[in-house]
C-alpha cells in the first residue's frame, strides 16, 4: 500500500498557468482554484500543507488585493499552512507585506518552474519537521533536570536555561527578575545543582511571608534570651547555607532597617546572631529574586542602591508563560499525566477545545496558575477527556471559524452529548432518546471522541 501523496494546492487564475504547474508537480497531489471562494473550499476538503498562491485573484487581477484576503482567510483557517506568494505587481511592496502577512515566502512572475519546485519541495520538507516536532513536543516531556526539572521547548526560555548553565559554575550573586508564578525558585535550585556547592545546603526563604518582626531572627538567628520567647540559641538560614546556597526569595519586601544588615553580611561575610556578640564567617552564595521593580523602588528610596549591586551581579530576566511561545501545551500535558497519574487515572488527555482555551488564555499567573488549573480539573473531572469547562476556561467563541465540516461536527457532537449525559445522569439509554439516536450510535460516538460517563 503507498503513502498518500502530500496536498499542494495551486490558486491560480491563468488556466494555462494553472495546467502548467498541474503537470509539472508529479510527486504531489495537484489541486487548483481560481479565486478565493475555490482556494478556501479546496482549503477545507483537503486541507494541503502548501499552497502557492497567485495575488492577482478575480474580481481583482490586475491588483493584490484578492490575493492579500485570500492569504489572511487561508491562515485565519489554518495557521500551519505554508503558503508561497507569486505576483508581478510591485514586487518589493508585495513581498513585504505578503510576509509580514504570514506568507512563507514570495515568488516573482514570470514563474520558473523548476525555481518555484524547489521553494515548494522546501516548503514541505519544512512542514514535516514541524509536525514531527510537535508530535513530539506533545509525547515527550522537554525537561532538564539539572535545572530542576524545568520543562520547556520556547526559544525564549531556553535562552534562560543556557545563561543559568554558563553563570551556574562562576560563584556570583544571581538576581532573578520575573512575574509571580514564573518558576524562579526553580531556576535558583538549577544554579545550585549546577555550581560546586550542589553537595551542600540549599536554603530557601520567601522574604514577603514572614512578618517584618521575625525575619531579621529568621535569617540572621538568636542566641537564648536575646528576647521574650527565645528559650535556646537558634541558627538563622544565612547560617544554615554555610558552604551551601541562600536564596532570599522577594528579596525586594525586605524592610530598609534589615537592608543595611544584610549589606554588612554580603560586604563582611560575617553575621552576629541577635542577642549575640561573637562574629560568625559564613561562606554561601546568595541568589535572590523578585517580582518588584527594584529600579524603581531605589528611585523612590525604598531599596538600597548599594544592596541592589552586591545581590545583583549577574541578573536574569524570566519570561512570563505568555511570552513562552508553545510551552502552554507542553505544560499542560506534562501537568494532567502527573496529576491524572496521583490523583485521577481515568483521565486520559485534553479535549481539542480544552487545549484551544488554554491557548487563548493570558495565564497572569503564568506557570503556578496553569499548574493550580489542571491539577483542579484532574480532580473534578468526570470524563476521560479535560474539557474548558473541567478548567474553567470559557471555550472558544462559537463564531468562530471552523477549518471544515469535521472540527465543527466534532465540537457540537461532544457538547450535545456531555449536556445529554449530565441532564440524564449518565443514563445512557435516556441521553440515547435524548439526543434521538440510538444506544449503540451513542456508545460508538462516545467510543469515538474518548467520553466516558
Amino acid at each position: 500500500m503507498t503513502a498518500a501523496r502530500p496536498c499542494l494546492l495551486i490558486v491560480e487564475d491563468d488556466e494555462g498557468l494553472q495546467r502548467q504547474l498541474r503537470w509539472a508537480y508529479d510527486d504531489y497531489e495537484v489541486i487548483t482554484a481560481s479565486d478565493r471562494k475555490g482556494a478556501i473550499d479546496a482549503l477545507r476538503l483537503h486541507e494541503p500543507a502548501v499552497v502557492t498562491l497567485d495575488l492577482g485573484l478575480p474580481p481583482d487581477p490586475d491588483g493584490t488585493s484578492e490575493g492579500f484576503a485570500t492569504l489572511a482567510e487561508i491562515l485565519a483557517l489554518k495557521p500551519d499552512t505554508k503558503v508561497i506568494v507569486a505576483s508581478g505587481h510591485g514586487a518589493r511592496e508585495s513581498a513585504q507585506r505578503a510576509i509580514a502577512g504570514g506568507a512563507y515566502d514570495f515568488y516573482q512572475k514570470p514563474v520558473d518552474i523548476d525555481d518555484l519546485g524547489l521553494i515548494v519541495a522546501r516548503a514541505f520538507h519544512l512542514q514535516a519537521i514541524e509536525r514531527e516536532n510537535a508530535r513530539l513536543i506533545q509525547g515527550e516531556d522537554k525537561t532538564n533536570d539539572a535545572l530542576g526539572g524545568l520543562i520547556t521547548a520556547a526559544p525564549e526560555m531556553l535562552k534562560v536555561a543556557r545563561t543559568i548553565e554558563r553563570v551556574a559554575p562562576a560563584d556570583v550573586s544571581v538576581m532573578l527578575l520575573g512575574a509571580s508564578g514564573t518558576g524562579k525558585e526553580v531556576l535558583a535550585r538549577g544554579l545550585h545543582n549546577l555550581s560546586r556547592r550542589r553537595n551542600r545546603a540549599f536554603v530557601a526563604i520567601n522574604c514577603a511571608a514572614i512578618p517584618e518582626n521575625l525575619l531579621e531572627a529568621e535569617l540572621f538567628g538568636y542566641e537564648k534570651g536575646a528576647f521574650t520567647g527565645a528559650i535556646k540559641t537558634t541558627e538563622g538560614k544565612i547560617e544554615l547555607a554555610e558552604g551551601g546556597t541562600l536564596f532570599l526569595d522577594e528579596v525586594g519586601d525586605i524592610p530598609l532597617t534589615l537592608q543595611v544588615k544584610l549589606l554588612r553580611f554580603l560586604q563582611e561575610r560575617v553575621i552576629e546572631r541577635i542577642g549575640g556578640r561573637k562574629t560568625i564567617p559564613i561562606d554561601t552564595r546568595v541568589i535572590c529574586a523578585t517580582h518588584q521593580n527594584l529600579e524603581a523602588m531605589i528611585a523612590a528610596t525604598q531599596f538600597r542602591e548599594d544592596l541592589y549591586y552586591r545581590l545583583a551581579e549577574i541578573v536574569i530576566r524570566i519570561p512570563s508563560l505568555a511570552e513562552r511561545h508553545g510551552d502552554v501545551t507542553l505544560l499542560a500535558h506534562h501537568f494532567l499525566q502527573r496529576f491524572a497519574r496521583e490523583l485521577n487515572p481515568q483521565v486520559k488527555g485534553l479535549a481539542p477545545e480544552a487545549l484551544g482555551a488554554l491557548n487563548d488564555w493570558r495565564w497572569p499567573g503564568n506557570v503556578r496558575e496553569l499548574e493550580n488549573r489542571l491539577k483542579r480539573a484532574v480532580i473534578m473531572a468526570d470524563g476521560r477527556l479535560l474539557t474548558a469547562a473541567d478548567l474553567d476556561l470559557g471555550a472558544r467563541e462559537e463564531g468562530s471559524a471552523f477549518l471544515n465540516l469535521k472540527a465543527a461536527r466534532e465540537m457540537a457532537d461532544r457538547k450535545a452529548i456531555r449536556q445529554a449525559l449530565a441532564r440524564t445522569e449518565n443514563n445512557i439509554s435516556s441521553a440515547a432518546k435524548l439526543l434521538g439516536i440510538s444506544r449503540p450510535t451513542l456508545y460508538d460516538l462516545m467510543k469515538q471522541y474518548d467520553l466516558q460517563p
